[in-house]
């Protein structure tokens, strides 16, 4: 009798590490038409230098002093910028959904993450962006090097927490996008130096939520049959 033919014929990409990454890729997306829309509202006006504030002064829904969204662009406009930085988001969300699976999925969404980057898109995403192509690359990977350095016990009890550890980050992302924007709460003395506190927590919880995220998932595709 032949014997059952290797994973890679069986599966020809791993579940869990897809899912992983096409949550981060659609929420870094949406993190960039953010920027663009908030860059748009600014206007037809010139941009001197290249670090800007996405969220212009004087909205009444932003309700504390750090709410500025910081940027880097090459072009020297806000309106343009902004649209840019919003097409470039919705790419970068329709090339995760459909095609960041594929052979050359990585590396055209690296391209997109990078072009977020250059037209205002957001400069805290550039680390989650580079961390999510790194895990799609992996994405059609057999994870030799992960059945090797995690012993199948381990790998048995961490791959049932992705699912938690990716809601996890998903939370917190939604969290921090909100916090950046509008605050929270009244205005009362030394609120904003708080929330500002409570930012950086919520950046590195994404980040640490997501590198857990990522090495479950891989704990539990190199579970898979």
């Amino acid at each position: 009798m032949a014997s059952a033919p290797p994973k890679s014929a069986l599966q020809s990409y791993n579940s869990a590490t897809l899912v992983n990454v096409t949550t981060l890729g659609v929420l870094l997306g949406i993190s960039s038409v953010n920027h663009g829309v908030c860059e748009i509202f600014q206007g037809n006006r010139p941009i001197s230098g290249h670090v800007i504030k996405a969220l212009g002064s004087g909205y009444r829904w932003t309700l504390w002093v750090h709410g500025s969204e910081p940027a880097f662009t090459l072009v020297p406009n806000f309106l343009v910028t902004g649209i840019l930085a919003t097409l470039v988001g919705l790419a970068m969300i329709g090339w995760t959904v459909r095609f960041i699976h594929r052979a050359y999925g990585p590396t055209v969404f690296l391209v997109l993450g990078v072009t977020s980057f250059l037209v205002g898109g957001g400069m805290a995403q550039v680390l989650l962006f580079t961390l999510n192509w790194a895990a799609a690359t992996r994405i059609r990977s057999p994870l030799r090097f992960w059945r090797c350095v995690i012993s199948p016990t381990v790998r048995h009890v961490i791959g049932k927490l992705w699912r938690w550890s990716l809601v996890a980050g998903v939370v917190f992302f939604l969290a921090a996008s909100e916090i950046a924007v509008v605050g929270y709460g009244p205005r009362v003395p030394g609120q904003a130096e708080m929330v500002l506190r409570n930012l950086w927590g919520l950046g590195l919880a994404i980040v640490v939520s997501f590198l857990l995220s990522f090495v479950f998932g891989f704990a539990r595709d190199a579970e898979a049959p």
